[in-house]
C-alpha cells in the first residue's frame, strides 16, 4: 500500500492491548519493537473508568513503562469539553467510576446533586436505579447531558459485557435527550494525541478494534487507520466498511509485522 512514512501510532487499549486484565500478545516485546522503529506512541481509549495514573499502573503490571502525556482517555476529553463550555468550573452529576470522578475533580468539576452544570454519563459497574433516577431528573430540568463514549459493549476474556453506551441509552430513553459524545468517534482525543506528539494526521496510524468509534474518528481527521480483529469487530464487517481501514490485522503483533 502506498502510504507516507508512518511516524507515530495512536493505540486503543481495550481489545487492542488487553481484554480486561488479560494482555493480547507480549506487550513488553510489542512496545520494544515500536521503540526500535523510532515510532512515537500515544494510547487513546474511550474507557473512562481509570485515571491516567491508573492506566500507567496497569501498563506497569504488564511490564510496560510510559509517560503520563502518552495516555489520553475520554474522561480527559470530558474535562477539556467542560472547561471550554464552563470556564468558571463547578458542580456536575457523574454516572461513572472513580477514574472519571478523579479526572474531573482535578480539572475543577465536583460531583454533586445540587446546582449542577451538566450530567456526565459513562461506564458504571456499580450502576443503581437511584443513579439513573437522579441523572434523569437533573437532565429533565434542562441541564446538558454529556457522554464519555458511545461503546455499547466492553470486551472481557469471557466475552462482551455492557459498556458506557448501554448506560447512556438508558438515560436517553428516560429523558428523550441525546448525549453530546466527547470520546471517539469525536476526534477530540486524537487531536490532543497528535498535538502532543507533534505529528501530522497523515503520518499517524490509529489502531483500534471498533469501526464505529476508533476508525471513523480517525478517518474524519485524515489519519491512517488499522483495524485489529482482537476486540469486537469481525474481518467481514471490516471489509464491507466504506471507506475500509488502511490495514486489517489479527492483532497488534501481526500489524507491526505487516508495516
Amino acid at each position: 500500500m502506498n502510504h507516507p512514512e508512518i511516524k507515530a501510532l495512536i493505540l486503543d487499549m481495550d481489545g487492542v492491548l488487553w481484554r480486561d486484565d488479560q494482555s493480547i500478545g507480549n506487550l513488553p516485546s510489542i512496545f520494544s519493537e515500536i521503540s526500535r522503529r523510532n515510532l512515537k506512541v500515544t494510547l487513546a481509549t474511550n474507557n473512562a473508568t481509570l485515571s491516567v495514573e491508573q492506566y500507567l499502573e496497569k501498563l506497569g503490571r504488564f511490564g510496560v513503562s510510559l509517560q503520563p502525556e502518552q495516555i489520553v482517555n475520554s474522561s480527559l476529553a470530558a474535562a477539556h469539553y467542560l472547561t471550554k463550555r464552563f470556564p468558571d468550573k463547578g458542580n456536575v452529576y457523574i454516572v461513572g467510576e472513580q477514574g472519571l470522578f478523579s479526572t474531573l475533580e482535578q480539572h475543577g468539576f465536583t460531583h454533586s446533586e445540587e446546582n449542577v452544570l451538566a450530567v456526565i454519563g459513562s461506564l458504571d459497574r456499580q450502576l443503581t436505579f437511584d443513579k439513573l433516577r437522579q441523572a434523569t431528573m437533573i437532565i429533565r430540568s434542562g441541564v446538558p447531558f454529556i457522554g464519555t463514549n458511545p461503546d455499547r459493549t466492553f470486551p472481557t476474556p469471557n466475552g462482551l459485557i455492557p459498556g458506557a453506551g448501554t448506560i447512556l441509552a438508558a438515560i436517553e430513553a428516560a429523558t428523550s435527550v441525546q448525549p453530546v459524545i466527547v470520546g471517539k468517534p469525536s476526534p477530540e482525543m486524537y487531536v490532543v494525541a497528535i498535538d502532543r506528539m507533534n505529528t501530522l494526521p497523515e503520518e499517524t496510524l490509529v489502531v483500534g478494534d471498533r469501526l464505529e468509534t476508533d476508525i471513523i474518528g480517525a478517518q474524519q481527521l485524515g489519519c491512517l487507520t488499522a483495524l485489529v480483529l482482537s476486540g469486537v469487530t469481525s474481518r467481514e464487517a471490516a471489509q464491507v466498511r466504506s471507506p475500509p481501514p488502511d490495514y486489517i490485522a489479527e492483532d497488534l503483533t501481526a500489524l507491526l509485522s505487516a508495516l
